[in-house]
């Protein structure tokens, strides 16, 4: 019996091998959905199915939660929290099945060594955020709150800890690790969370803000040097091993610091990353010295992120190094791996374990004390400063700020077995509810009208106030007699391509030195007499010089780089080494004002560059802000600048091509080159049109065509220093008053400034087809050929009955309103077009009226022919001829009262262009005059000029 028993198990045992051999010749995974398997099946050797279907219910449902706590101006890590909160027990892990499908616990090693993972690179991050230099300057201030911040929070922790000990820690646990743990979850402030509520509430550039970073900085060297000993404590089997474990980390601390840092230093010189960015070299260097260190530290017995965040203190931080470090990381993390790691502390959440009165009340203790502790003691160490009771307020709630900072503690705490499940929820909801409260507090007790902003470098802290502005002076309003001179400017910097047109019209607008007179023009056969006049004509205009301020819109978003690169400067730093305003300052110094240049800069999310506008022209009482734009290029191949013949197209020929500029900056369509889409430029149209809508003063809109044309670098030879020539078609209204009285005024105040001036009249067809040409008024139908013309306006009649209400005006204008506008118009062209006593600048003004039933078709034509009449002569060309001048036209954005509409006309324009679909986004920009030259590719730089908002008198 004993050997049958025997013969049976190895016959047993040899086909169990030959199934399990046979087994084994299968391709594990390689059916997948369409064999049957179940895709969200998880499997040990392949995880990675059930780990893409986690990150994806894990992003989404952040996302989602990002987008409705974003109103409500909430830092992007309570949406983390709360979603991985949502994931855990508490909420869908009640549903039947979801936590075994989705977060089945074979899995969560794996989700939990990904999350730690990205807390390693985050941790590397939040040290390459700290900067001594940031304590160094402002250390006077920032000790005492950073002090009070640490040590009053910590004794209440460390007071609460023993009845919640008592309560509900499992007493193999010591009491010291508790408290310990304790102490440090009250007392840290999470700093990159701050750096993001302080941009979004625009704080970074307050005495508030500036104190709130250095506190924050040194309360984080602390917090994390206070985790590493409990950690050491925790891991550490006594007393004597735990001062080893110290004194280890210690000394790899030491090594970091000295000759890491300074083999870094080298390395970075070594490679040009200093002034390049980071090579790719030095970036695998830092990443070996960043997961070598978390290595090290762990093993010793401290937590690997403790050696993260040392490896991002020891990185260089000169020429931007740890800037670029941040931004080829910070996405990465913050979009997958962050995410992850707060749904691993939401798994181990439950809320529901707070399930009677005495949790419930523990809980609210919690709370109060973490936020009464952090919140009295800031504040109490800032009024001892010197700061008033609101402003000190203001930063005790700031540094109440937990965040993810707290919860990475908490983890390591329930990681090392410290905090029980129950415990760990409380805290989580303590962490919660304060980070949220930070926001609305700060807003409460610090408005933006009592905002005190720093106006000097180091901790002298020269205060300036941010509130409402002065009132307005009297030029803000413009009535139909209001034609005063136009002396404060504010001009607009927000990129480097936007400059070089800032500069040109800046040159226009700046009258020259007394001293500089105009070159008599040899064709002009002008008298000495008349001569003379110009000359006593532009000594006057010296009288009162011109003022510019410049504003620097620099925009920050809540990424931790853009933080990162300005939350350690003043304003002014910035003021003096911020390349753009060096640049432009230089040009304005060198061009010989008197009134010298204000520089202003604002570092402000997107969402309120148009508001720092408003509120800048408000405060500097400026009377026309000047806003640059570039047109993207829409000709990309040579193929078409070149005919049929391969010789050059004239410059002004229309090139009948499938693009549309205006697609691929302001809408998404079919347009535009190689299909490409330009959503940056439509953001652009969007802080355009908000600059229009909100600010008090008149604007001018700088269309610089010359950048995105071909062949704008030949063009630009040839062309007589500070000449220029101005077109302006006047169809009426305010906007274009406002630019006829405008360039009257650059004519008057610069001898080589010269104008042209036409008045477009819409005629009907039928009055086009009989009626001859004046001969005082020119007729540009009479340039036309009868076959096109009549093509022409057959093609606009048809439809026009259609057009109900012109698509121009902003409201509703009656027929009173019309007819005020109507009368201002005929006013003041009477008195420049035949004054009684003519002014020595009309003389360098041409004016004419034309009438024609297609007036955009006739502006197109007037203006490539006076471009072309302007134009230098060809490269070698041997004729003389006289000095050229450059270009510009002059129109208004005629969105109010406008007296035509040309919303039909613009459309055929489109067609005849190859620009059949361009939204409405277009004209609600920049006008339907200012858009139907641009679509007809004339090479001219526009400025579209808008007048103040106010009503007409």
């Amino acid at each position: 019996m004993l050997q049958f028993s025997e013969t049976i198990i190895s016959i047993a045992k040899s086909s169990t091998q030959l199934k399990a051999a046979l087994w084994s010749r299968e391709a594990v995974g390689e059916g997948g959905l369409l064999s049957g398997q179940d895709p969200s099946g998880f499997n040990r050797s392949d995880p990675l199915r059930l780990w893409i279907i986690q990150l994806g219910v894990i992003m989404m449902t952040t996302q989602l939660l990002a987008l409705g706590l974003r109103k409500m101006r909430q830092p992007k890590v309570i949406a983390e929290v709360l979603g991985g909160i949502l994931l855990g027990p508490t909420a869908f892990g009640r549903i039947p099945g979801f936590s075994e499908h989705i977060f089945p616990n074979d899995s969560q090693s794996y989700l939990s060594l990904t999350a730690n993972i990205g807390l390693c690179l985050f941790l590397f991050l939040v040290g390459l955020e700290i900067d001594a230099g940031v304590i160094k300057r402002n250390a006077r201030l920032s000790a005492t709150v950073a002090l009070a911040g640490m040590c009053i929070p910590f004794g209440f922790g460390a007071a609460l800890s023993v009845p919640l000990y008592h309560r509900f820690v499992d007493p193999s646990i010591q009491f010291t690790h508790f408290m310990l743990f304790t102490g440090v979850a009250y007392s840290i402030t999470a700093f990159p969370v701050l750096c993001r509520i302080l941009t979004e509430l625009k704080l970074l550039d307050t005495t508030v803000g500036i104190v709130v970073l250095s506190a924050g900085v040194g309360n984080d060297i602390v917090g994390w040097t206070l985790l590493a000993l409990s950690v050491a404590l925790v891991n550490a089997g006594s007393g004597l091993m735990a001062l080893w474990i110290l004194m280890t980390c210690v000394g790899w601390t030491l090594f970091l610091l000295f000759p890491v840092k300074m083999a870094l230093q080298w390395l970075a010189r070594r490679t040009g990353s200093l002034e390049n960015g980071p090579s790719m070299f030095f970036m695998t260097v830092t990443i070996l010295v960043l997961f070598g260190s978390s290595f090290f530290t762990d093993v010793i017995g401290v937590h690997a992120i403790f050696g993260a965040f040392l490896a991002g203190i020891i990185v260089p931080r000169g020429g931007g190094l740890a800037i670029a470090l941040t931004e080829k990381l910070e996405d990465i993390v913050s979009i997958v791996f962050l995410p992850l790691y707060f749904t691993i502390s939401g798994l181990s959440t439950n809320l529901g374990l707070l399930d009677d009165g005495i949790t419930w009340g523990f809980t609210v203790a919690i709370c109060a004390l973490a936020y009464s502790g952090k919140f009295g003691g800031c504040t109490l160490a800032a009024r001892f400063a010197g700061f008033s009771w609101r402003e000190a307020s203001t930063i005790g709630s700031l540094m109440s700020c937990k965040g993810l900072v707290e919860l990475i503690v908490l983890n390591v705490g329930l990681q090392a077995g410290i905090l029980s499940p129950r415990v760990f929820s409380m805290f989580v909801l303590e962490a919660l509810l304060l980070t949220f409260m930070t926001t609305p507090a700060v807003v409460f007790l610090y408005p933006p009208h009592m905002r005190k902003r720093v106006t000097a470098t180091g901790a002298s802290f020269v205060h300036a106030d941010d509130g409402d502005a002065a009132p307005r002076r009297s030029h803000f309003r413009r009535g139909h007699d209001d034609l005063e001179r136009k002396e404060r400017f504010l001009v607009v910097l927000d990129k480097i391509e936007h400059l070089p047109g800032m500069m040109s019209l800046t040159q226009l607008i700046q009258p020259p030195p007394p001293y500089q007179e105009e070159e008599p023009d040899a064709r002009s056969g002008s008298s000495d007499s008349s001569r003379e006049s110009h000359k006593r004509a532009v000594t006057p205009g010296h009288e009162e010089d011109i003022t510019l301020d410049a504003l620097r819109l620099i925009e920050i978003t809540d990424r931790t780089s853009a933080v990162m690169k300005y939350s350690s400067f003043s304003t002014d730093v910035l003021l003096q080494t911020d390349p753009l305003l060096t640049i432009f300052r230089t040009f304005v110094e060198l061009g010989g004002s008197d009134g010298g240049m204000g520089s202003e800069v604002k570092m402000v999310p997107y969402d309120d560059l148009a508001v720092c506008v408003k509120d800048e022209a408000m405060h500097k009482e400026s009377q026309m802000v000047l806003v640059p734009w570039i047109p993207p290029t829409y000709i990309h191949s040579q193929a078409e600048h070149d005919g049929a013949d391969g010789l050059p197209i004239e410059p002004n020929t229309p090139r009948h091509v499938s693009t549309n500029p205006f697609e691929s900056i302001f809408k998404s369509g079919a347009g535009g080159a190689s299909g490409s889409k330009h959503p940056s430029s439509a953001l652009h149209s969007q802080f355009i049109r908000n600059v229009f809508a909100m600010c008090p003063a008149d604007v001018m809109l700088y269309v610089d065509q010359e950048q995105s044309s071909s062949g704008s670098s030949a063009l630009k030879k040839g062309f007589t220093a500070g000449k220029h020539h101005l077109f302006l078609p006047f169809f009426g209204g305010p906007d274009d008053r406002l630019a006829l009285e405008f360039v009257v005024q650059l004519c008057a105040a610069n001898p080589k400034v010269s104008a042209t001036v036409v008045r477009l009249v819409k005629r009907e067809a039928e009055a086009e087809l009989s009626a001859p040409a004046s001969g005082e008024e020119k007729d540009q139908g009479s340039k036309l050929c009868d076959e096109e013309r009549n093509e022409r306006i057959n093609a606009l009649t048809v439809g026009s009955t259609t057009q109900a209400f012109p698509d121009t005006v902003y409201g509703h204008a009656n027929t009173e309103t019309r007819l005020q506008s109507s009368t201002a118009d005929s006013v003041l062209w009477g008195r420049y077009a035949t004054p009684p006593v003519p002014h020595a600048a009309l003389f360098r003004i041409t004016f004419e009226t034309v009438h024609t039933p297609l007036p955009l078709h006739t502006l197109i034509d007037h203006i490539a022919a006076s471009a072309a009449t302007l134009r230098p002569p060809a490269i070698g060309s041997r004729g003389k001829g006289a000095s050229k001048a450059r270009f510009l036209v002059m129109c208004g954005r005629s969105r109010r009262l406008a007296v035509e509409s040309h919303h039909t006309e613009l459309k055929a324009v489109m067609e005849e262009h190859g620009n059949a679909h361009v939204g409405n986004e277009v004209r609600k920009t920049v006008g339907d005059v200012a858009a139907a030259i641009v679509l007809s590719q004339c090479e001219a730089n526009i400025a579209v000029v808008q007048a103040a908002h106010v009503a007409l008198d």
